[in-house]
């Protein structure tokens, strides 16, 4: 067997945010908020796109959106990159996503609390090894909570994650092992097969079980992946030995372009002159878009609606 890697867009909604992954999702969300306490007994999976859900969410970045049997909203997020302003994002989105929940006429006693889950393949807070952190509003001498649990930020830092499969020893450390490690595996192993819930997750990310066009989507979205990890990695360097944050930026602009003309064919020099408008947040933006385009069309709306 060979699975997919749970990290890129695609195989992460897939996985966690179709039609028959509500099981999954309860599981994974148990697992990784609750330390793997079955809190959540039901959820529904919302778009995270959906105008009326998310009213001006500009520039966000979620990948999952789900209301829990409590009226709890969890906005899910895997991102490979440390890029500029990225924290700033999670609570923006997190504060955007809590306000957005009053319609006309209701009242501050109707907000439900919202809880942003952050999945990063990178590290995040060198002061702790601990893999999964916790934030919330507290009293800054005596540490008591303020409408506890009303917003909450929790993080995964994947490099922190050293186990191999033989030690994994509960819920938590086997969901953050099939994040991290499920390209690797050759089969199912016993352990996963444990929880009923990891793996279906696993039947979900075997290649053999998805289509010609599932795996061709695949197949772009790690070559663009490759190409821009590379592309950072130069772009970092040059910046480094020059000094300049302008040689990251430009280095990522240049991807972009040629990512958007692989998918569209050459590109116009207008919309040239739009993707080199884009700030730096912007671009990031574009680069997590960059999958929902179907048409040229579709990308010279995106650009038109978030120059200037």
């Amino acid at each position: 067997m060979q699975f997919i890697s749970p990290k890129t867009d695609f195989a992460f909604k897939k996985i966690f945010g179709s039609a028959q992954s509500k099981d999954i999702l309860i599981s994974f969300l148990n697992a990784m908020i609750y330390s793997g306490d079955s809190v959540i007994q039901d959820l529904e999976i919302i778009d995270p796109y959906n105008a009326g859900d998310v009213v001006e969410l500009k520039d966000t970045y979620l990948d999952i959106k789900a209301v829990l049997n409590d009226g709890t909203t969890v906005i899910v997020e895997m991102q490979l990159w440390n890029v500029e302003a990225f924290q700033k994002r999670i609570v923006y989105n997190l504060c955007k996503t809590y306000g957005n929940q009053l319609k006309s006429g209701q009242g501050y006693f109707d907000l439900n609390p919202v809880i942003a889950l952050t999945i990063a393949d990178f590290q995040l807070f060198p002061s702790t090894q601990k893999v999964i952190t916790s934030f919330y509003f507290q009293e800054e001498e005596e540490h008591f909570s303020y409408q506890e649990n009303e917003l909450k930020m929790v993080f995964v830092e994947l490099p922190k994650f050293k186990k191999k499969l033989d030690d994994l020893q509960n819920i938590v450390e086997k969901w953050i092992y099939f994040i991290k490690e499920a390209p690797s595996l050759e089969v199912i192993p016993d352990t996963m097969r444990e929880i009923p819930q990891l793996e279906k997750a696993l039947n979900i990310a075997d290649r053999a079980s998805l289509s010609v066009e599932d795996l061709e989507k695949i197949r772009k979205q790690e070559i663009f992946l490759e190409d821009r990890r590379g592309a950072l990695s130069f772009a970092k360097r040059e910046g480094r030995e020059e000094g300049r944050e302008e040689g990251r930026i430009e280095g990522e602009r240049s991807l972009l372009i040629r990512q958007l003309e692989r998918r569209f064919g050459e590109l116009s020099q207008d919309a040239i002159a739009l993707v080199e408008a884009l700030s730096s947040q912007q671009l990031d933006a574009l680069g997590a878009a960059i999958w929902d385009f179907n048409t040229r069309e579709d990308l010279l709306n995106w650009l038109q609606s978030n120059s200037g």
